[in-house]
């Protein structure tokens, strides 16, 4: 039993690393994506006023609910014209490690919903656990996807870190309106970043 074990972890290893290039080619089309999604929710929600907490909260919900179908069906695709299986053992194995972390968030979300959700006070400590966890499932994926992964898990650590110390009293003034701004940014913007900074690195790579 334990040497069928060991053998099975062996082969996701190695795997896992002869996919590490291919997953990283995969994730820049994803982070683009996901980026410029992020940005048209954020532009919908400033644009149509969407001023109150609670609609505040069922609004981004929905967005990263449709972001995630729309990154699946993008994976999909690309399994698919690469002749791969979509839900294999490695694909399994980075799904079960980030789980925990938009698990957490889920159940943070649906608190603060029940609870507390027509107070505009809590959206900036709802998206700093957003944040908080998102960079967790990021790093914990990252241990079986390019390393790339877990430094972009870190930095969403950082950013919460400075959202918690450096921008807090400047960001406890903003109306809920202005938050919808905050998370284009934060999810948004960031995502579009490291997504255009994959694409261009991907061509040099190849390239030489």
């Amino acid at each position: 039993m334990n040497s069928d074990w060991a053998s099975e972890n062996l082969q996701v290893i190695r795997t896992l690393m002869e996919r590490s290039i291919m997953y990283r080619r995969a994730l820049a089309p994803m982070t683009m994506m996901a980026g410029v999604l992020g940005l048209i929710a954020a532009a919908g929600g400033w644009f149509a006023k969407l001023d109150d907490a609670a609609v505040f909260i069922a609004y981004w919900v929905a967005a990263a609910g449709v972001i995630n179908v729309a990154a699946l069906l993008l994976a999909r695709k690309q399994s698919l014209n690469d002749k791969e299986a979509f839900w294999s053992s490695p694909t399994r194995r980075v799904a079960l490690a980030a789980a925990p972390g938009f698990i957490g968030a889920g159940m943070v979300t649906l608190a603060v919903a029940l609870r507390s959700a027509h107070s505009s006070e809590v959206i900036p400590w709802l998206i700093t656990i957003w944040v908080l966890f998102y960079g967790c499932a990021l790093c914990a994926a990252g241990f079986f996807m390019p390393r790339g992964i877990k430094l972009f898990g870190w930095l969403y650590l950082v950013l919460a870190a400075v959202m918690l110390f450096v921008l807090w009293p400047y960001w406890l003034k903003f109306s809920v309106r202005e938050n919808h701004l905050v998370m284009g940014a934060v999810f948004g913007g960031v995502h579009l970043a490291y997504g255009i900074y994959l694409h261009f690195t991907e061509k040099r790579g190849n390239a030489s």
